[in-house]
């Protein structure tokens, strides 16, 4: 962890109240050194309160967040826990904290659609003029998009491409609305996932397939409404520390 990171960190750290009552954590990564190295982060996704931080992102990482940031007392009282599907994470969560929801939260379904729309983007715009300059149409929040952007995208989206209908695609999950009962929110992602495998979009495809290897994890985030935003957000501060 470089200086200025481990600096970063250490401010989170040292908000922690002595009472620690923490019911909705989230456990994320941080790349550091370029990507070369990352560091793993628990958090508070009430309070965007760090808890816990150490360096790397196996299995003997979240070991150490769990010995040093939380008793086990503690770990009972938790409701939920959001991860992303790296392997390390959701062992962590579900050994360390077995009374607590995993959640696959939908900031992490979304980041996985939008690598695949860009996957299809960066397929299709070699046979596609039209589609050439329009990454970030397709992948910022259309309510950042400057009026150059809205009229190119406008001209675009109705088109028969195959990044467009991987896009609404992707908009369908995000505007998944949480907080569902358990039979709404498998009724919810079953509908989005019939919808994502009718396109027949390769890339598409492999990560709903990946996503059914997780179903638990994204039914626990509907029905709860648990999420990584402010993860994310701490994660982003850090990110502008570092550069």
């Amino acid at each position: 962890m470089n200086s200025v990171t481990h600096k970063a960190a250490a401010r989170g750290l040292a908000k922690r109240p002595t009472d620690l009552g923490h019911k909705h954590l989230s456990i994320d990564e941080k790349a550091v050194k370029k990507g070369h190295k990352y560091i793993s982060i628990l958090s508070d996704e009430q309070t965007g309160i760090t808890i816990g931080a150490t360096a790397g992102r196996t299995k003997e990482s979240v070991e150490k967040l769990r010995t040093s940031a939380l008793t086990e007392h503690q770990r009972s009282k938790v409701e939920t826990i959001c991860t992303d599907t790296w392997d390390a994470y959701i062992y962590g969560a579900k050994t360390y904290f077995p009374a607590a929801k995993h959640c696959h939260d939908n900031f992490h379904l979304v980041d996985y659609l939008n690598k695949a729309v860009d996957k299809v983007r960066r397929r299709e715009v070699k046979q596609h003029e039209a589609l050439k300059n329009t990454k970030y149409i397709y992948l910022k929040d259309h309510m950042n998009l400057s009026e150059k952007q809205r009229i190119k995208f406008e001209s675009i989206k109705d088109a028969n491409y195959e990044v467009s209908k991987a896009w609404r695609i992707k908009e369908n999950f995000r505007d998944i609305q949480f907080k569902q009962t358990n039979d709404e929110a498998f009724i919810i992602y079953m509908r989005c996932r019939q919808d994502a495998m009718a396109a027949k979009i390769a890339e598409v495809t492999e990560v709903v397939e990946m996503f059914d290897r997780h179903l638990k994890g994204i039914i626990n985030a509907i029905e709860t409404g648990a999420n990584n935003a402010r993860a994310e957000r701490l994660n982003g501060a850090i990110q502008e520390l570092d550069l």
